[in-house]
């Protein structure tokens, strides 16, 4: 793994929650975006080096919705950059960590994404992000 590529927040609105964290901030999300096969809407800002992903559900029976409604609004996961997905998928399973999606999906931001269960990662959702492309 290379670096943290991201926090990944799951807000109630998207919109107010935008508001918050340009205040915060100082400076608005760089690109908004749907991911539809997550049923979330995403906005990302930048940091410095840093990046905070905020998610809202677009449907009542999806992750985030669940996320919400079990846990309120938060920190939902940790996103890691790795070089090569699919050899960082069979590394972390023949460690014996749990991998939610063994094949990668195209995720936010132009990445390949895979989920690695909380249930082995002491409570934390790890995301592993690969940009396309590469």
């Amino acid at each position: 793994m290379k670096k943290i590529e991201h926090l990944g927040i799951a807000v109630k609105d998207l919109a107010a929650s935008n508001q918050l964290f340009e205040k915060l901030l100082g400076v608005g999300p760089y690109k908004e975006e749907e991911v539809a096969s997550e049923g979330v809407r995403t906005s990302f800002f930048k940091n410095g080096p840093n990046k905070i992903e905020l998610l809202e559900a677009m449907t009542e029976d999806g992750p985030i919705a669940k996320f919400l409604a079990k846990k309120g609004e938060g920190v939902h996961h940790v996103a890691f950059a790795v070089e090569d997905i699919k050899a960082e998928i069979k590394r972390l399973k023949k460690e014996g960590f749990t991998i939610l999606n063994e094949t990668p999906k195209r995720g936010a931001d132009n990445k390949w994404v895979a989920f690695v269960h909380p249930k082995t990662t002491n409570g934390v959702l790890v995301e592993l992000c690969q940009e396309i492309g590469k």
